[in-house]
């Protein structure tokens, strides 16, 4: 088998700071859009990030017509509502007002609408066809206002199968969005929960990258243009994820704990976006992959500051509660790369060295997601060890995932893994 010698670095444009919200009308004029599907959370359609979404497509004069039937976990069922709405409105663009859930359904209208097929054509194998997008879509602008999945920049679109029991995703370059706008203003009042979760989920994208086998030790594509985009950790996509890791460190805590503390919100959202453009092209490993099942199996646990109509664990937390015991078991296959990882997290060079990393880049993440409000392990959100058969039957379809972990693991390491994370502290 041929390895890879080439990377590839790809992202969307991004604009950041306080007030860019205001100029997406502009945004969408000059890419030639004159009737566009805004896609927004329902938490969001009446306040007023969307007025000011609104009033900037007024002033440009875009007509839009507004989507808010919007899950905050996306299922094939409101991936599908979404598509039939963009076919039938017959629009030249898309803007999202959300967060991840938001802009990954904007993906799938977007690419449904431009390149119609059966709806399990593009969705990842072994669920899907995973066939290649014949083409670009059309222009999407993506305005996040959570500060934790980077899908403004990434080519991702992440939903659930209840049909099958676990989640999968539409993954190709084509779906990254035109522009992410990064607007500070939009998370300068995000709830602590909202930020607990989407900060861990930064931190792991990050983490996870970072840590990912190397982009040299893994096959080599048929031809390039089928090469995936998430490659595995790479000389540029570390660059940006080491960033977001140091953001993160600094800042995640006190923008849960510290209502005053907009700037570190703030902040959030900026490592957001770097650790998007960093995993979009270096990809996630196992915390994502073991994720994915968690939801599902929860029971009767509802966060606080989210909907409460249904038992919920919100996608940052379920990456965050088995990320301690990934951790210290992939760290023997990247000692290096993970203990520089510790280092970037905040530990001193004298207590990590490649003999404990995985251990210090553990403990140091456990102390973070104590300090934000995590629960204990999976007992906290109601999963117990009569679900573990469950838990792996639901991570291994990960399959684009489970392969950028830089140490293959086997049922049973995926067993222990849930096992080691049923309680962490």
């Amino acid at each position: 088998m041929a390895h890879e010698t080439v990377f590839a670095m790809e992202s969307s444009a991004i604009k950041f700071g306080p007030g860019a919200t205001r100029e997406i009308g502009d945004d969408v004029q000059v890419r030639g859009c004159r009737r566009v599907m805004l896609l927004t959370d329902p938490r969001l359609t009446d306040g007023p990030i969307m007025d000011t979404a609104r009033v900037a497509l007024d002033d440009a004069g875009v007509e839009y017509d507004i989507f808010d039937d919007i899950y905050v976990e996306p299922t094939d069922y409101s991936f599908r509502a979404a598509i039939e709405f963009a076919v039938e409105g017959g629009y030249d663009g898309f803007v999202a007002v959300g967060g991840g859930s938001v802009m990954d359904t904007a993906k799938a209208a977007n690419l449904y609408s431009t390149h119609p097929a059966e709806f399990l054509a593009y969705v990842t194998k072994p669920i899907g066809e995973g066939r290649p997008v014949p083409g670009p879509l059309k222009p999407f602008i993506a305005v996040p206002t959570t500060a934790g999945t980077g899908s403004e920049t990434t080519g991702n679109a992440v939903l659930d199968f209840p049909e099958f029991g676990t989640k999968t995703a539409i993954a190709h370059r084509y779906l990254r969005p035109s522009l992410g706008v990064i607007d500070p203003d939009n998370v300068r009042d995000l709830p602590p929960m909202v930020t607990a979760c989407s900060g861990l989920d930064v931190l792991c994208h990050a983490l996870e990258s970072y840590t990912a086998v190397p982009f040299d030790q893994r096959p080599a594509p048929e031809k390039p243009h089928l090469r995936t985009p998430y490659q595995g950790a790479n000389p540029v996509a570390n660059i940006w994820s080491a960033e977001a890791i140091r953001i993160g460190a600094r800042h995640l805590v006190d923008a849960v704990n510290d209502r005053d503390a907009a700037s570190a919100r703030g902040q959030m959202l900026l490592a957001s976006t770097l650790a998007g453009i960093g995993f979009g092209n270096a990809g996630v490993h196992l915390p994502h992959a073991l994720s994915y099942p968690i939801s599902r199996l929860s029971r009767d646990y509802f966060p606080p500051d989210y909907p409460h109509d249904h038992s919920l664990v919100p996608h940052g937390m379920s990456v965050a509660l088995t990320a301690p015991a990934i951790f210290r078991w992939t760290a023997d296959a990247a000692p290096d790369a993970h203990r520089q990882a510790a280092l970037l997290l905040g530990a001193s060079p004298t207590e990590v060295d490649e003999s404990n990393a995985g251990e210090v880049l553990a403990d140091i993440f456990t102390g973070i997601m104590k300090a934000t409000g995590m629960p204990n392990g999976l007992k906290g959100v109601g999963i117990t060890e009569t679900d573990l058969d469950a838990l792996v039957a639901g991570t291994l379809p990960q399959q684009r995932l489970l392969v950028i972990s830089p140490k293959q693991p086997t049922e049973a390491d995926i067993r222990q893994l849930f096992a080691d994370s049923m309680t962490l502290w």
